[in-house]
């Protein structure tokens, strides 16, 4: 099992950018896929962005163009940078760790989740 601990979340006006960490143990990061998943009030869980312990970035379609995903192996993190910040862009966002990165479904070791608020 992977333990994640996620943060960089917070309240940002439209328009605005905010980078999310996500700090992984419990096994050799660098085999691991790794994603970013977010939920939002009344809405199922959707991937924001996927990046395979090969370095194959997947991308939401909402966020395409906008946020971007990376991994440090030699720190055992994953980011996730968001520019252009929406109001439809809050939701908590949950760090996930798994072998396979058919991102389409949901499963592996989460993160307790950061709340990323949109508003003015």
């Amino acid at each position: 099992q992977v333990q994640l601990v996620e943060s960089g979340g917070g309240l940002v006006q439209p328009g605005g950018s905010l980078r999310l960490s996500c700090a992984a143990s419990g096994s050799i990061f660098s085999l691991i896929d790794m994603g970013w998943y977010r939920q939002a009030p009344g809405k199922q869980r959707e991937l924001v962005a996927g990046i395979s312990s090969g370095g194959m970035i997947n991308y939401g379609d909402s966020v395409k163009g906008r946020f971007t995903i990376s991994r440090d192996n030699a720190k055992n993190t994953v980011y996730l940078q968001m520019n252009s910040l929406k109001p439809e862009d809050t939701a908590v966002y949950y760090c996930n760790a798994r072998y396979g990165s058919n991102w389409s479904v949901s499963y592996g070791d989460w993160g307790q989740g950061t709340q990323v608020t949109v508003s003015s």
